[in-house]
């Protein structure tokens, strides 16, 4: 299996990856206020069933995209590690929020986890308290450009860096 990519060649990575990219099933974990706004996004207005992204997976084990929105508590983190380690491989995660990428507001109590990246591999985070449904439009958009450069896999794609949807650093002469 090490001579996969080789053998398999670009087209097979691009319609796999392409497989992948357009057909994420979702599975959320509403923690907060977070949670409507991901709501939100799921309806008629911003419709992300357009962009091959199926809302409310029926379970962890059905789903490939984690979308992690509100507080992370000390308390729910051992249920968020389990839940990720039962979705099948590959697996993505979207923080959204202040809140889970680092604990936001209440980043200073002692029972709130710093960022859910503590916890598991994060993917994709979007910021904002809360994140418009737009911002999470635009996190599917940079997970899906994210998949689509994945090298070829039987497994899925390999854990790169995180992307941010923030701007690029400001270069001053």
């Amino acid at each position: 299996m090490a001579g996969l990519p080789g053998v398999l060649g670009e087209p097979i990575r691009f319609v796999l990856n392409w497989g992948r990219r357009y057909s994420l099933w979702v599975f959320n974990f509403g923690l907060a206020c977070c949670a409507i706004e991901f709501i939100a996004t799921s309806m008629g207005r911003h419709d992300f069933i357009r962009l091959g992204v199926i809302p409310f997976a029926h379970g962890p084990r059905q789903a490939d995209l984690m979308v992690v929105s509100g507080t992370v508590t000390d308390k729910m983190a051992p249920a968020i590690k389990r839940l990720y380690e039962q979705m099948p491989e590959p697996k993505y995660v979207i923080s959204f929020g202040a809140c889970s990428n680092c604990g936001g507001p209440y980043w200073d109590s002692y029972s709130v986890t710093k960022g859910v990246d503590q916890l598991i591999p994060v993917d994709v985070y979007v910021p904002g308290c809360p994140p418009r449904p737009e911002a999470l439009l635009q996190g599917i958009l940079r997970l899906q450009d994210k998949i689509a450069g994945e090298p070829v896999s039987l497994r899925g794609g390999s854990r790169g860096a995180a992307a941010a949807l923030t701007a690029p650093p400001v270069r001053r002469p």
